[in-house]
């Protein structure tokens, strides 16, 4: 076997290798995103609910509250980034990055402080090579979130926005994640998590000619506020979690089954390659036995005469 024909054959066993590498990838991949995308509309309900609640009791009421009311200079915000912690998912990763760094650029032009709060190893890892400070950051659960990593994730978000700003809390609170919006597409986007606009929020929960209803609060609205902050922070870092995992997965089961594809075109061309090698080969082989025969008959009939 020629030396060319032999470096064919190893990369064809390579690649035929990564080959089924990346196929069990994108099958394993396929069959998280189902269920990922289970946990998303089973927890929409819930933010959604959660939501209009918070916006009745702020509409209903004149109270004061972080949850409701804008500061009149807003002097810290909080970016929450919410990464994967493997990568293999195409621009997953890179679109929510740019997002955050988007939305950072547009509040530090605004003159605003801006502490980042991370979700995944490799938007930390992203910002640790750029020795960008991190004020906080969490990992370890990004393909399969819990309520209660969700809850871990919004207690110190909650506890900045209850904090006065002169002792290190914020004034609103930003959230960047990837909505999953079908298994081809998955949008990278920003949303302002607190304060809640009322106005937009209202707009959209509320169907056109339905009247709000008048609420009596007890003990008081700023107790109701209190009791739901927790709860509204909590369940949409949650299903920002959720939509997050599910987009990831669907971005790895395109990206693998592209290098699947790739993969597959690339047999076929270096087994063409070995083709047309194995065929030189025996070409020159033939070559050589013909080439030598005729100077044996050639030396032969010379000895002859």
């Amino acid at each position: 076997m020629g030396a060319q024909l032999r470096v064919y054959k190893r990369r064809i066993r390579s690649v035929t290798a990564t080959k089924k590498i990346t196929k069990a990838m994108e099958m394993i991949a396929a069959s998280r995103v189902v269920k990922a995308q289970r946990k998303v509309a089973a927890s929409t309900p819930y933010a959604t609910e959660l939501t209009r609640a918070v916006t009745a009791v702020g509409t209903g009421s004149n109270t004061k509250h972080p949850l409701t009311t804008q500061a009149e200079t807003v002097v810290r915000s909080a970016v929450l980034l919410l990464t994967s912690d493997r990568g293999l998912a195409g621009a997953f990763n890179s679109n929510a990055i740019k997002a955050a760094e988007q939305l950072t650029a547009r509040l530090e032009a605004e003159g605003k402080q801006v502490d980042t709060y991370i979700v995944g190893r490799r938007g930390l890892a992203h910002y640790n090579f750029r020795e960008r400070k991190v004020a906080e950051s969490w990992s370890g659960f990004t393909d399969e979130p819990t309520y209660a990593d969700a809850k871990t994730v919004a207690a110190p978000l909650i506890e900045a926005i209850e904090k006065d700003t002169a002792d290190g809390g914020v004034d609103e609170i930003h959230i960047v994640f990837t909505e999953f919006v079908s298994m081809m597409t998955q949008t990278a986007l920003d949303d302002r998590l607190l304060p809640l606009s009322l106005d937009e929020v209202a707009k959209e929960a509320k169907p056109a000619g339905e009247i709000l209803p008048l609420y009596d609060f007890e003990p008081s609205a700023e107790d109701v506020l209190d009791a739901l902050l927790p709860r509204y922070v909590e369940s949409r870092v949650y299903n920002a979690l959720l939509q997050s995992a599910a987009s990831k997965h669907a971005a790895t089961r395109r990206a693998m089954k592209s290098a699947t594809d790739n993969a597959g075109e690339l047999i076929e061309t270096l087994s063409r390659l070995a083709n047309a090698a194995r065929q030189a080969e025996i070409t020159q082989e033939i070559s050589e036995i013909v080439g030598g025969s005729a100077a044996l008959a050639d030396a032969t009939a010379g000895s002859d005469r």
